[in-house]
Order: structure tokens, then C-alpha cells, then sequence
């Protein structure tokens, strides 16, 4: 099932690189997990139970999706706010959509129901709300110079509120053009939202990090933390097992302004679970993160 259709009809809607050349484990983050990559689980299991095989397996925290009609998961803010705490679990971001699309089915969002969105999201703890994902239908250059004034004005709604909107890109913003200039640029130089930066989508257009955290510091508090398998498909991968340099990566968090990351990994070879006990597993054994 893929990111577009699960969430526009489900519940309610990256050896590291360089596998810490020493062993410390100087975290200086709570590893998170985008709960995205348990989609099927959650389905399948329910929330309680995956949350709690989450929580044995070291994740500190959780970032939310496919919140919708008052809901998460099916639950009420304040009950599944009780199935994080009995976990020992922290839900600082989730993610929405624009609820523009035509695409998707109907949903809240950035223009439906936003304050109730806003509001929800602040009942479950959350900092951030982070639109995660543009449908086809939303990408022309107009939908793109609209978005900028649509992000803008949701902002001021979440700021009232204490929160943080902030922005996710997959690889779209790199490769399309507004008026010869990327989306993604366009949404940076045009707001001051913050932005979830997955790390993935951006290592595979070519694009550095890097340059985006020395060109405009601070603006990137959320990291989505996926890694790029070593074959000609650069599929996704169990974060340490691919082609990402994460600790060159992590060298530049302060300048970036890092607060909170999250394994993710949109499609797994292998059970689900198995792939993100891998990934932590890696991670805890790295010099970074």
C-alpha cells in the first residue's frame, strides 16, 4: 500500500553508512519513529499493541499520521494520549495533508477543519504539524505559489496555539520547477515555516543536506531518518545497511537546528518491526545520532 492511497483512506483519513567508526553512543536525541512504516500493523494489530512493541524495542518517541475526523488511530486525543503515556512514549509531531486534493478523498487539513487539526494535535502533545505530502493534482506552479500562502496563514493559526507548521518533501520539490525554481526552494524563501527534512528523498535527487543547513540554518528541526539500499533501484533500506553518510549528516545537526528525528522506512522486504528493530539497533551502536 502506498503513502498516497493508505492515507487518503485509512483511519480517518536510512553497517550505518558508516556504521560509528567507534562505538560510542553519545545520543544526543531520543530516537523516534514515523509510524507510517507500522501502517499494515496498525491495521492489522491495532495501535495498542504495535505502540507497546515499538516501545520494548527503545523508541522514545512517535510521529503521528493519518489523523482525521477527530481522531488517531481510531482514538480520541485523550485516549490514545493514555496509550503513549502507559507506553512511556512522546508524540512531539504528526503529519497531515493540505486536504486540497481531489486525489485522495476527503480529509482534514492545512484547509479543513484546521483549528479542530491544530487543536487535537496540541491535546496529543505534539509541537509540530507537518504537512506530509503533495498529490499529483497539487503540484502545477500555481498550486505551488498558493501553497506558500496556504502555509503561511496555517501557521499563524498553529503559533496561537503554541505549535509549529512545518513542511515534508519527498523528491518532487527538487525535481519540479516553479518559474525555474524549485518547489522546495520556493516554500524556504517564501515562508518561515520550519521543514521535516527526509533524508532519503533528498539524497536521491543529488541534493546535499548540507547545503540547505548552511544556506538557511535553523529551519530544520525534524528529520526523517531512511536509508538508501546499494542497488541500481536505491529502494529504501534498514537505516545502516545502505549508501546514506549518515555521520556526515549528523556533523551538521546543530546548524540545521535538529530537535527530533524519525526512523522511517516506506516499504519493508521484511516484516516491518524486523526492519525498524534493525535500524535502532544501528543507530544505538553509531558514534551519531
Amino acid at each position: 500500500m502506498n503513502r498516497r492511497n493508505f492515507l487518503g483512506t485509512s483511519l480517518g483519513l536510512g553497517a550505518l553508512s558508516v556504521l560509528g567508526l567507534n562505538a560510542c553512543s553519545a545520543k544526543t536525541k531520543s530516537v523516534g519513529l514515523q509510524l507510517y512504516t507500522l501502517r499494515d500493523d496498525i491495521q492489522k494489530q491495532g495501535i495498542e499493541t504495535v505502540l507497546a512493541e515499538v516501545a520494548k524495542l527503545g523508541y522514545k518517541e512517535v510521529e503521528n499520521f493519518g489523523y482525521g475526523g477527530g481522531k488517531f488511530f481510531g482514538k480520541t486525543p485523550a485516549e490514545y494520549l493514555k496509550i503513549l503515556k502507559d507506553n512511556g512514549l512522546l508524540a512531539p509531531s504528526g503529519h497531515t495533508l493540505t486536504a486540497r486534493s481531489t486525489q485522495m478523498g476527503p480529509m482534514d487539513g492545512l484547509t479543513k477543519n484546521w483549528q479542530q487539526v491544530v487543536d487535537d494535535a496540541k491535546a496529543v502533545g505534539q509541537e509540530y504539524i507537518i504537512i506530509a505530502y503533495l498529490a499529483p493534482d497539487e503540484r502545477k506552479p500555481d498550486d505551488y505559489k498558493q501553497l506558500v500562502d496556504l502555509l503561511s496563514a496555517g501557521q499563524e493559526t498553529a503559533k496561537k496555539a503554541g505549535l509549529t507548521l512545518g513542511y515534508h518533501n519527498h523528491d518532487f520539490e527538487f525535481t519540479e520547477r516553479v518559474d525555474d525554481q524549485m518547489p522546495y526552494e520556493l516554500i524556504l524563501k517564501n515562508t518561515t515555516v520550519q521543514m521535516e527534512m527526509d533524508l532519503y528523498w533528498i539524497s536521491k535527487t543529488g541534493q546535499k543536506p548540507a547545503d540547505y543547513f548552511a544556506k538557511y540554518p535553523g529551519r530544520f528541526p525534524l528529520w526523517h531518518v531512511k536509508d538508501m539500499a546499494k542497488t541500481p533501484e536505491q529502494e529504501f533500506a534498514e537505516v545502516g545497511t545502505g549508501s546514506i553518510d549518515f555521520a556526515a549528516i549528523f556533523e551538521k545537526a546543530e546548524e540545521a537546528g535538529l530537535k527530533h528525528y524519525f526512523v522511517e522506512q516506506d516499504i519493508c522486504k521484511r516484516p516491518p518491526l524486523e526492519s525498524i528493530k534493525i535500524s535502532i539497533d544501528n543507530i544505538q551502536k553509531a558514534s551519531w545520532g
